[in-house]
């Protein structure tokens, strides 16, 4: 009879199940991400009359339905669970993508806004599959868990574009419909999906602080590393979002076309994407920090890049850098956050999390809008630069805060 399998080892498995799952839903359901990103500005500017300004604000209205939807989002999965509550997360979602779609049809640009909300709201769920992913398995597998959860955007990365691509003229005379019906499908396949997710990990003994779901928000708030993490992914993604918003619009604005446009957001999640087959071993050989402070200077490189020129090539290869940044940022920083909470505290330490990020988001997003049509795409990539340092300062303070911390203990 074969020996039993350690419990490390059995654990490991099932979370490695689990995360492949999750990669897959990652694949299927955030493919709905690149479609609103990509066609937010683009059927927004289509829908306004000649003052342009508030193009960007459906794009501003999906990521701020991601925040607003954050601790929802936490607290109903607490309530019923991972797997039902991602069930209802993509149930929100092609309910909202069927209204964008009808907003188009007629034509109407705060309706159209009001449904990349609801969209975002359902994003706001595809969000917590890299958190569902490190509910389970030992502590070292948790950061390449998130890794491979993000790896699953890879396929998102193609698919969301060239969704866009080949359906956005199914419905002509209106343009860009017919891409977020197709969203519709996409979700449904993460739908089935779900069914084969294992269920969450044994809730252990509790105690009386368990009982009371933990620590206090403010005390989890004030830790220092906790503070740091979520500055940090915060800034590597409201970074992203505000120079990738802008992105398809300077370049329409510099005479290329909506294809060449979207090719270019599709180079940008791919370059999100891919680097996370190995984000989780730099991570397990550099250490966290390392591999946040590495996406922060990548972001720099990428405003360096656009700052260069307004060819094809340099607003491409600026979104190449820019997605590598996010993920290194990212992933370093959702790794950091995960050893700041118990597992009775991960609910509300994870939405306060995505609150704060999205929250930031969306603004950065709606800002975007307004920065390149009042200041121009140089100016948007110039506000990269003392975000940036901000961020590499709260670096290097914490690693003094925990170096003069280990010397006392």
């Amino acid at each position: 009879m074969p020996p039993l399998p350690a419990p490390a080892d059995a654990e490991n498995a099932l979370a490695r199940r689990n995360a492949l799952l999750y990669a897959a839903c990652q694949a299927f359901g955030g493919s709905a991400g690149p479609i609103n990103i990509a066609l937010g500005g683009l059927a927004g500017s289509y829908l306004l009359g000649p003052d342009k300004s508030l193009a960007t604000a459906p794009v501003t209205a999906y990521t701020l339905g991601v925040a607003l939807g954050a601790l929802p989002a936490a607290m109903l999965m607490r309530a019923v669970g991972r797997q039902r509550g991602f069930m209802a997360g993509a149930l929100i979602g092609m309910a909202g993508l069927a209204c964008a779609a009808w907003a188009l049809v007629v034509h109407a640009f705060w309706l159209f806004s009001l449904a990349l909300l609801i969209n975002g709201v359902s994003g706001a769920f595809v969000q917590q599959y890299r958190f569902a992913a490190a509910d389970r398995g030992t502590a070292d597998f948790k950061a390449r868990a998130i890794s491979w959860v993000l790896a699953g955007g890879i396929v998102a990365a193609v698919l969301g574009p060239q969704a866009v691509i080949q359906t956005k003229d199914w419905l002509l005379p209106v343009p860009f419909a017919g891409a977020f019906l197709s969203g519709i499908g996409l979700l449904a396949v993460s739908l089935v999906v779900m069914l084969f997710l294992a269920p969450a990990a044994p809730v252990p003994a509790v105690t009386a602080g368990a009982a009371a779901g933990g620590r206090p928000l403010g005390e989890i708030l004030r830790q220092p590393r906790f503070a740091v993490a979520v500055l940090c992914g915060t800034a590597a993604y409201a970074l992203m979002s505000l120079v990738m918003t802008a992105a398809p619009l300077a370049m329409i604005g510099c005479g290329f076309s909506a294809d060449a446009a979207t090719l270019g957001i599709q180079w940008h999640v791919l370059a999100m994407f891919v680097p996370s087959f190995f984000t989780g071993r730099l991570i397990a050989r550099f250490g966290k920090a390392r591999i946040v402070a590495a996406g922060l200077i990548l972001l720099i490189a990428c405003a360096v890049v656009a700052l260069l020129g307004v060819e094809l090539a340099h607003f491409w290869g600026a979104l190449i850098l820019l997605g590598v940044g996010w993920n290194f940022g990212f992933i370093g920083a959702t790794a950091m956050l995960t050893d700041t909470y118990r597992t009775e505290e991960k609910s509300k330490a994870q939405g306060a999390n995505d609150f704060i990020l999205f929250g930031t988001v969306a603004l950065a997003s709606f800002a975007s809008g307004q920065l390149l049509h009042g200041w121009g795409w140089g100016t948007v990539n110039a506000i990269v630069f003392p975000v940036v340092l901000l961020g590499l300062t709260a670096l290097v303070w914490l690693a003094r805060v925990e170096r003069s911390r280990g010397a006392a203990a």
